[in-house]
């Protein structure tokens, strides 16, 4: 069990992960034709449908592509952009073009980040009585609110020390999966929110994190009747002391970041769906 919420303790508890330490899909792949034709596949995108969007030709792309061509550093940060990519791919894009990187990565403890580590406390401690937690691009646990500490009591202790993932602290049999009464419903919400992360950033953690996760046993697990509507959410509903806790999921990102660690820094709060929910929280 976490012994506070302070930003600060998590982040020392994962300084290797904010110091660079996250692999990235360039690293698999050589030179920067490469990188870019990988990139572009992921995004479905054909040779004509980036070289229209990024205003080159063509055949200008397709040279580059091929190393028959060097690209411009403008020209790499045009094309990462139309391709949407995170600030960490965009580096290792200008890297492999031979470029020094755009954009810096600090570690949560630098003092430059000190306005932003206050914020996320400021938001934290303001969502109270409702859940809230700050977590990393592979759902590491940064901090988190005294609701969401109190809802994670009964979590196995090796779940959640540093570096605790959170997805797994949710959905392993010895964390919060016991007590979810939706487990197939909330396992399936997961996942998909993780297929759409590694679309977008085909890191290979969370590649091999979801592999993990879908080990998972899931038998047993109460499964929701059938609606006459589909819900506007998936709630996460979890059975308390109190009774049924329903809640569900916000998440709040930085508007437009310039540094790797606050692209990949997100607050998950989750609040409650109905009064009886409202009125359990603030008891707790």
């Amino acid at each position: 069990m976490p012994g506070g919420s302070g930003l600060g303790d998590y982040a020392r508890g994962n300084g290797a992960a904010y110091a660079g330490g996250y692999a990235s899909l360039m690293s698999e792949t050589h030179t920067f034709g490469d990188h870019l034709r990988t990139w572009r596949q992921r995004r479905r995108m054909s040779q004509l449908d980036l070289a229209s969007e990024a205003g080159i030709s063509t055949r200008h792309l397709s040279f580059v592509e091929t190393g028959r061509a060097a690209p411009s550093r403008d020209m790499v940060r045009q094309l990462a952009e139309h391709l949407q990519l995170p600030l960490r791919e965009q580096n290792a894009l200008l890297v492999s073009a031979g470029f020094a990187p755009r954009f810096r990565e600090r570690t949560l403890d630098d003092p430059d980040l000190a306005a932003v580590r206050a914020a996320v406390e400021t938001v934290l401690k303001g969502h109270e009585p409702n859940v809230a937690l700050a977590i990393d691009r592979r759902w590491t646990l940064i901090s988190a609110n005294n609701a969401a500490l109190k809802l994670m009591t009964g979590i196995a202790s090796h779940l959640l020390a540093p570096p605790a993932n959170m997805l797994r602290a949710s959905l392993h049999p010895e964390g919060l999966a016991p007590r979810i009464l939706n487990l197939n419903e909330w396992r399936v919400h997961i996942f998909a929110r993780l297929e759409r992360q590694i679309d977008m950033t085909a890191d290979p953690a969370l590649i091999a994190l979801l592999e993990e996760l879908r080990t998972y046993p899931s038998a047993g697990a109460h499964v929701p009747p059938l609606r006459e509507a589909a819900p506007v959410i998936t709630p996460l509903k979890l059975q308390t002391a109190d009774g049924v806790l329903s809640l569900f999921g916000v998440t709040t990102l930085f508007g437009m970041p310039q540094d790797v660690t606050l692209d990949e820094l997100a607050i998950e709060t989750f609040f409650p769906a109905d009064a009886e929910g409202a009125a359990m929280l603030a008891r707790l």
